[in-house]
């Protein structure tokens, strides 16, 4: 009697271990969604910002983060089918791609609080100088474009303030057209607004464009690392599950 007890113990404990397993990965399933969702979403919202960033490291966390979370969502797939057949070797699989998505998500983790460390300085450093060398000169319409952005989107002027133009290449050339801001500076855009740099015409935000677009990339910056933290603790859980199922289904095996 206590031997069949045991038994019926032992089968309500694997049951108990299928069903927890197969919520955890419901949830995480729904964490590989966000996951992805969060990285297309920071994409698509500084994708006119790329080409005036010096380093590639908040797109090159970006695409870590696409990749994990559609490794994510397949591996989802495969939890799924390891609970409901139990087989070991499904589980084994399923175990090596948490493990291995939880690295992914570690090295897009580092890269992301690197970048962070740096991001004021490296804005400071390089945001002027494309301001000044780069905007309206042929063959760099693409930065050209990206600026107008900035200054459009954030309603700032200039990397520290709208006289940061005043050595710009393209505001000393007969380009110009006397303009001693480009047109996007204007809080109404109109040809040849950019003669007139009263703060009634222009904008004026205090700290400009690089306190703008460093606090853009910073709470950026945030939200990936939080939804990667989230899922990386899913990860750790399951993983431990999955470890527990695996050693039942061995175990009943015998």
């Amino acid at each position: 009697m206590s031997h069949y007890s045991k038994a019926e113990q032992d089968d309500w404990l694997t049951i108990y271990l299928k069903y927890l397993l197969f919520v955890f990965n419901f949830f995480f399933w729904v964490g590989g969604v966000a996951v992805m969702a969060v990285g297309i979403w920071t994409l698509a919202e500084k994708s006119n910002y790329l080409n005036i960033l010096a380093s590639s490291t908040f797109a090159v966390s970006a695409y870590i983060l696409i990749f994990a979370g559609s490794l994510v969502v397949i591996t989802g797939f495969l939890g799924f089918s390891a609970v409901v057949r139990e087989q070991r070797s499904c589980l084994s699989t399923y175990f090596s791609l948490l493990l291995l998505i939880f690295l992914i998500e570690l090295v897009a983790g580092v890269l992301a609080y690197i970048y962070y460390q740096r991001l004021g300085e490296e804005l400071k450093q390089h945001l002027t100088q494309t301001l000044t060398e780069n905007y309206a000169l042929p063959g760099k319409a693409h930065i050209t474009h990206s600026i107008d952005r900035l200054q459009q989107d954030f309603q700032c002027c200039g990397s520290n303030s709208s006289t940061d133009w005043q050595q710009s290449a393209y505001i000393l050339s007969s380009e110009s057209g006397a303009r001693v801001v480009p047109d996007s500076c204007c809080k109404t855009v109109t040809f040849e607004c950019g003669r007139r740099d009263h703060p009634s015409n222009i904008y004026k935000a205090e700290g400009g464009c690089i306190t703008k677009l460093e606090q853009f990339l910073a709470d950026h910056l945030l939200i990936m690392g939080a939804v990667g933290i989230g899922v990386s603790c899913l990860q750790i859980c399951g993983m431990i599950l999955t470890c527990f199922l695996h050693r039942r289904l061995k175990m009943e095996s015998y």
